[in-house]
């Protein structure tokens, strides 16, 4: 106890918390919160906590280059970062979720041509090539045959890196 006094008459504590360290009762905030959704790519969308996989893929649909979104991430926004792995091409295909003005000039201005249908609210619709635009189905049959694997399918994994390491070979 005197201890406790000599801290009050020093001004070090005062008696209204007296005996206690903090000043506020109960256990410290967010000590038990889970943490880490943002760094490990799971991000909140309309059907729960998801992640968004984006891919680049060879002529004959074989994934390159593979990239992880928040769930709520538009697929716009992942796209300058996907396609600096990019090499020289041709031809991007793409569904309407990359359709920007913004991309199809940076892709224009890199000597590509953008193959991307125009979203419905769109105002003024874009041409596109629709027989090139078929050839996308082998990028959905790319992430057909990566969800054959349970655990890509389910992301069994919570962390990012060890999600990805189901593609990446050794």
């Amino acid at each position: 106890m005197k201890l406790l006094d000599v801290l009050i008459d020093a001004g070090a504590v005062t008696w209204q918390h007296g005996y206690r360290q903090h000043l506020y009762q109960g256990a410290a905030l967010g000590v038990w919160r889970k943490r880490g959704r943002r760094d490990q790519t799971i991000g909140r969308s309309r059907g729960g906590w998801t992640t968004k996989v984006h891919a680049l893929t060879d002529v004959i649909g074989r994934p390159y280059s593979l990239m992880l979104m928040l769930g709520n991430i538009s697929d716009v926004t992942a796209a300058p970062a996907l396609l600096e792995h990019a090499g020289r091409m041709r031809y991007l295909l793409g569904d309407k979720g990359y359709d920007a003005d913004r991309l199809r000039r940076s892709l224009r201005e890199a000597g590509a041509i953008p193959v991307i249908p125009s979203r419905r609210n769109r105002k003024r619709t874009v041409r596109y090539h629709k027989q090139r635009h078929r050839e996308r189905h082998l990028v959905e049959n790319a992430f057909c045959r990566l969800k054959d694997f349970r655990r890509v399918a389910t992301r069994y994994d919570k962390l990012a890196a060890k999600f990805l390491s189901a593609w990446r070979s050794p």
